[in-house]
């Protein structure tokens, strides 16, 4: 093979996309798909690739820094595109130890290893880092996120996420390790676990349950379609310049109220229902804490250094990610019952 990189977190939403790029797109490189296999974790989403001869899973839990270094140890890598992260705001007001534990301690653990095993021989070794826009605090009507806007995070998932970010660039500062950095806005597509807002909104409209929107609805977010991201990440991964950052955003920014009445419509047509009757199942819940009111990704520098664009529009990605959950129902009741993990167990023997 000629190259090993490892992915972190490769069998969630964005991982799997990114892994299965790769392995199609690189085949005589290596593809490392390391994951835990918590919740969100599901191998079946890389079914298509699993038997693939440049595509190997490791079951590892990077916030066990034994666990890394002997995986490290076992394997030399050439590069780490690391993507494993606890990231759902709720999950992290209930408890912010799991992500420190995952987020901060997990992305140190992976930035040792690099260090140790790339520390003769830094030259076309890469650590890339991907983060989240949440990092930057909330915004006002006006505005976007650069990618030299101050840190100013407002939850404990988005605490975390900056923290790890300032690691990766405190390694790169003080060890000397090669590194790059995206932030991103919202991701939705195919594969997507359902407590996010379209995956679960789309279960429930599917399944007649009511639509939870957080206080007014007004909360303001930019769309990324997942498919698009992961190839923003292999463009990062190979032409970024190391030391820098690059903001991946989706050009298009949507309260969460117009969202979900555009997916009700869209859902109405495509089950063959009267024309607003899902918007009836809209309710209005009490806000959470901490709720950035307004998301908006200056994307500009990659576009100009790089040359990436986003290939569709919301509408267009929408009407792609409606189509597949719709097609998968089943890979949606093993998720939200449980039987996702026997996959594993059959495939893997529990190990």
């Amino acid at each position: 093979m000629a190259e090993r990189i490892l992915v972190t977190g490769g069998a969630g939403f964005i991982g799997s996309h990114v892994v299965r790029l790769l392995v199609e797109r690189y085949p005589n490189s290596e593809i490392v798909n390391l994951d835990a296999l918590t919740y969100a974790g599901n191998l079946e989403n890389l079914r298509d690739v699993e038997q693939r001869p440049n595509y190997r899973f490791v079951r590892v839990d990077i916030g066990d820094a034994a666990q890394v270094d002997a995986l490290f140890a076992e394997m030399a890598f050439d590069g780490v595109i690391h993507l494993a992260a606890e990231s759902h705001v709720d999950r992290s007001i209930e408890d912010p130890l799991a992500f420190v534990r995952t987020n901060v301690i997990g992305t140190v653990n992976l930035l040792n290893a690099c260090r140790r095993q790339w520390k003769d021989a830094m030259e076309g070794k890469r650590f890339y880092h991907i983060s989240t826009d949440e990092v930057y605090g909330t915004l006002g009507k006006e505005g976007l996120f650069t990618e030299t806007t101050a840190y100013d995070p407002n939850s404990p998932y988005s605490a975390s996420k900056a923290s790890s970010d300032h690691f990766v660039r405190a390694y790169g500062e003080t060890y000397g390790l090669p590194y790059v950095v995206t932030n991103c806005s919202n991701n939705y597509g195919p594969n997507q676990f359902p407590e996010k807002l379209i995956p679960l909104f789309i279960n429930n409209i599917r399944i007649g349950k009511p639509l939870p929107v957080y206080g007014d609805g007004q909360y303001t977010r930019d769309w990324l379609f997942v498919l698009d991201h992961a190839l923003a990440i292999d463009l990062v991964y190979r032409q970024g310049k190391n030391g820098e950052t690059y903001n991946i955003g989706g050009f298009n920014e949507w309260t969460n109220l117009d969202l979900i009445h555009l997916l009700c419509r869209v859902m109405d047509r495509k089950l063959g229902r009267t024309e607003g009757s899902s918007a009836e199942l809209i309710t209005y819940v009490k806000d959470r804490p901490g709720h950035d009111r307004r998301y908006a990704i200056d994307a500009t520098k990659i576009e100009r250094e790089l040359g990436w664009r986003p290939s569709v529009t919301f509408e267009q990605g929408l009407e792609q990610t409606i189509d597949w959950y719709l097609a998968n129902t089943e890979w949606l009741e093993n998720l939200t019952s449980g039987r996702y993990q026997e996959y594993y167990d059959r495939m893997y023997g529990g190990r």
